[in-house]
This record gives C-alpha cells, sequence and structure tokens, in this order.
C-alpha cells in the first residue's frame, strides 16, 4: 500500500510503498477513504515532539472495515467508521471513572517483533496505532465508532480529533455554563469547535483570538461575537478591556507557553484557563503565587476529556441537526501525494482545516 513516511524530522514526508499485516486478534484492517491534517501532526515532523522513526502520522481518520481479527465484536466489514487515536480498553481504573480518553491500557497483543508495517524487513511505525497518511490502517477495533448513513466520512474524519478535541474541552473539561464569557486563543480547526461549542453552550460572550484576520472573520460564522488580532496590541488587556475584567473560561488551542499563560491572565477571579494545544513537553508554563487568592484554575484537556461512544454520537447528531458546521470546517482539499503541500498550507495559517482524500466510500 501507499504511505506517506517521515524519515527524518524536518524533512518532506515521502510517499513510498510499505506492506501491511493482517489483522491479529482485536485488530480491525481499515480502507481509508478521508485524513485530516492535523497541527499535532506538524509537531512530530518538525520534532517539537519525538517520534520513534520512520513514521506514519496521521491520527484524524474515517474509512471503510475491511477485515477483522478473532474477537472483534463491535464492528462488521463494510461498517463505515472513525478511528479513534485512543483505543480504551474498557476495564481499567480511568475507564470505570467516566476518563477513557486516559487510558494507557495495550488494547493489542501486536509487539514491536511484530509490527503492522514494514518496509521491506525494516519496521514502520504508525502514529498512534492509526498511521493515517496511507491507504489502510490496521488499528485496535476498541478505537473505532460507526458513522451513521448520510455524513460523509471527511466530515467524521474531523469528529475523530479536531472537532472532538474542541467540543469536548468546552463541554467535558470545562463544563461552561451557560451566560459566560469565553476567550478562544488560535482559531484553526480546533478553536473554531472550541467556539461553536461554546455557543453551544449558552456562552454570552466569545471572543476569538488570531494573529490571521480572515480567522478571526471566519470564527464570527461559528459563533464567536468579538475577534482580537494578538498582533495589533496586548490581548490579555484588550480581553479586559472588552469584559470589563477577564472571561469566565479561556481556551489555549495553539501550544506555545506563552499563550498558556496569555490565556490563564485573561481569566477573572475565580475562573477557569484551559491548555488544549501540545505545549512543548519540556516546557512549563508559570503562574502567579496568588493564584490560591483568585482562586483560578489552569488545566489541561486532552482528547476534549473524550467518552468516545457518548460524546462522538451526539456530535455526529448535533451536525445532522444543523447545530454543528461542520462542512465548513474544510477549506481545502489534497490527495495523499499532495501531503507537503497540505502542510505548507497549514504552516501558513491559510485554512482552518484541510482534509486528505485518500480513497472512496
Amino acid at each position: 500500500m501507499r504511505a506517506a513516511v517521515l524519515n527524518e524530522v524536518r524533512t518532506p514526508l515521502a510517499i513510498e510503498e510499505l506492506t501491511i499485516d493482517e489483522p491479529g486478534a482485536g485488530e480491525a484492517l481499515v480502507r481509508i477513504v478521508a485524513t485530516g491534517v492535523c497541527h499535532s501532526d506538524l509537531h512530530f515532523i518538525e520534532g517539537t515532539y519525538p517520534a520513534r522513526l520512520p513514521t506514519v502520522l496521521g491520527h484524524e481518520v474515517a474509512g471503510v472495515v475491511e477485515r477483522l481479527g478473532v474477537g472483534v465484536t463491535n464492528v462488521k466489514p463494510s461498517d463505515r467508521v472513525i478511528l479513534g487515536f485512543v483505543q480504551p480498553c474498557g476495564y481499567c481504573d480511568y475507564c470505570q471513572a467516566g476518563r477513557p480518553n486516559l487510558c494507557q491500557t495495550r488494547t493489542t497483543t501486536r509487539g514491536r517483533d511484530n509490527p503492522a508495517l514494514k518496509r521491506g524487513d525494516q519496521a514502520v511505525t504508525a502514529m498512534t496505532n492509526v498511521g493515517g497518511f496511507a491507504e489502510y490502517s490496521l488499528t485496535p477495533a476498541a478505537g473505532l465508532l460507526r458513522v451513521p448513513d448520510g455524513v460523509g466520512l471527511d466530515v467524521a474524519a474531523l469528529v475523530g480529533c479536531s472537532v472532538m478535541t474542541g467540543y469536548g474541552a468546552v463541554t467535558n473539561t470545562a463544563k461552561v455554563e451557560p451566560g459566560s464569557t469565553v476567550a478562544v486563543i488560535g482559531t484553526g480547526g480546533v478553536g473554531l469547535n472550541i467556539i461553536q461549542a461554546a455557543r453551544l453552550s449558552g456562552a454570552r460572550q466569545i471572543i476569538a483570538i488570531d494573529l490571521v484576520e480572515h480567522k478571526i472573520a471566519l470564527s464570527k460564522d461559528f459563533g464567536a461575537t468579538d475577534g482580537v488580532n494578538a498582533g495589533e496590541g496586548d490581548p490579555v488587556q484588550r480581553v479586559k478591556d472588552l469584559t470589563g475584567g477577564g472571561v469566565d473560561y479561556a481556551f489555549e488551542a495553539i501550544g506555545l507557553k506563552q499563550t498558556a499563560r496569555q490565556a490563564y491572565d485573561m481569566t477573572r477571579r475565580g475562573g477557569t484557563a484551559v491548555v488544549v494545544g501540545m505545549v512543548p513537553p519540556m516546557d512549563t508554563i508559570d503562574v502567579p503565587g496568588m493564584i490560591w487568592l483568585e482562586e483560578k484554575t489552569l488545566k489541561g484537556s486532552f482528547y476534549g476529556s473524550a467518552r468516545f461512544h457518548v460524546d462522538m454520537p451526539r456530535i455526529l447528531s448535533l451536525y445532522q441537526q444543523g447545530k454543528l458546521d461542520l462542512d465548513r470546517l474544510v477549506t481545502k482539499r489534497f490527495k495523499l501525494d499532495q501531503i507537503n503541500e497540505a502542510f505548507d498550507t497549514l504552516k501558513s495559517g491559510e485554512v482552518a482545516r484541510s482534509v486528505l482524500e485518500i480513497g472512496s466510500e
């Protein structure tokens, strides 16, 4: 099969022929139809986060089940599915506590001596056991969720990451209340979903913060009431001026320690700042010692604190009802051969989300 392989950091991805194994116990072979081009993948390409090379990136994926390994009962061949990049076991303390996004239990018996992907005799890693920049994925079936008829797999792929991450940060992690004030730093794919989830939650004021004017303008179509260009003055002070002292909830959707601190600073006393972006692992976010007096909260949100089999069907239902706009998130489409162009477009700030059209339904 064809796949886009990262062989060295800070180099273009190479389209190569790889072999993919047959599904083992608990696994499914999925023919990939669509994969989102996410900033998280870019972190690995640029070396901000380490990866075991060579690797096939791509984690925002939807496709069609082709074959199943022994013991798989939650999906069947020909099912249209989202591939979750966490595959929860369902039994550990995190899963039982309703926090399956934090599950770290292996849901496949496949080890390094039996890789799913190979280039000749060389093992190739699949990012998050998905490896979506390819024609096929061999993945633990525990992470698969069926897509209802009438929902395109290009849209469903986005639910696998950016939609779930943004929507869940609002509804699960922060639990934004009606009448609240909200600031969102970064209006890419995740940020736009934070904005529209805040709108659905009844926030009365939603401030979109970015450096790119057309992205700020687009955010207002998704529910932002105000826009702040961070390149035109101190965004923290501008948010305080707009709200009379700060917001109830601030979300960082870029992945920088500086913007994470800005999110904290622009919340009012008793407010909550949520770090959604992938801040580099060795960075630290410093906050004032007076946090105790202001009763502020600084917390992270991984995968929107997703309860996969509750939240993703709910998101798809909201889309079908016309309450979540997922179609306009996709501002550009590419083929697998154009993947490096897709990442150049992402880095330029030109798109909200681009999608690789890899196969057909």
